[in-house]
């Protein structure tokens, strides 16, 4: 049973459970790995922004979890002025740590609710936004999140997301649930599959690739592009014009 919105987890409840998971998210060869495909997206996300924003001389990296999102487009372009944004404290210590020592450029920390946050309008060349965006709750909040972002990307610049997914479907949203099941199953075994599902439906209120696309042509992206799918994953994002 789906919980109610009303019934998810607290901002303060995800951000305990990341406080005490750092280590997960501190491979940049494997990512995340309860996220399908996760480096092939990483890797996706960043040759995107390389080939469509010029210059790029700054990244925002929302949800930065421990950095490996800025980490592998720091292996292409640097010195880079990067600013990390996240809910856990020590997510962002080890995410300052790992970038730091490879920045050629200004490393910057903010914890915090991106959505809640004082950041410049107009600023980043470059915005990435991996396994976060589905903590989003009733599509008030999608709206006024996927504006904020248009609001803080520089002119020519981009926005780069990867996340859980759901479908228009019932029965494909069905069949991919049961897919990325076998997939965690695949990896630590059925209870592993039971604590990650018990998770998301605490904490996440994911929305369908499409949805989100034309949310980003809505909120002002003149450029839209699908990046790669499978299963409940997806690797996306958008191009936001000069005037």
């Amino acid at each position: 049973m789906t919980t109610p919105t009303e019934h998810k987890s607290s901002i303060e409840d995800i951000r305990l459970r990341f406080d005490a998971d750092v280590e997960r998210f501190s491979n940049l060869e494997t990512g995340q790995q309860a996220t399908v495909d996760a480096p092939l997206a990483m890797e996706l996300i960043t040759r995107a922004a390389l080939a469509v924003t010029h210059p790029i001389r700054s990244v925002l990296d929302i949800g930065c979890g421990a950095g490996n999102n800025t980490l592998k487009l720091l292996q292409h372009v640097n010195p880079l002025d990067c600013c990390l944004v996240d809910l856990s404290g020590p997510m962002l210590e080890r995410a300052r740590e790992r970038v730091g020592a490879v920045n050629h450029g200004r490393t910057a920390i903010l914890q915090g609710d991106f959505r809640t946050l004082d950041l410049p309008a107009g600023r980043y060349d470059v915005i990435v936004a991996a396994a976060v965006l589905h903590h989003l709750r009733d599509d008030c909040d999608w709206e006024a999140a996927f504006r904020k972002i248009f609001n803080l990307t520089a002119p020519g610049g981009s926005v780069w997301i990867t996340d859980l997914v759901a479908h228009e479907i019932s029965g494909v949203q069905d069949l991919m649930w049961a897919r990325y099941g076998a997939y965690l199953e695949s990896l630590q075994g059925e209870e592993y599959r039971r604590k990650v599902f018990d998770y998301i439906d605490r904490e996440d209120s994911p929305r369908p690739v499409t949805y989100q696309m034309d949310l980003l042509r809505r909120v002002g992206f003149v450029e839209v592009d699908l990046l790669h799918k499978n299963s409940c994953f997806a690797a996306f994002g958008g191009k936001k014009g000069f005037l």
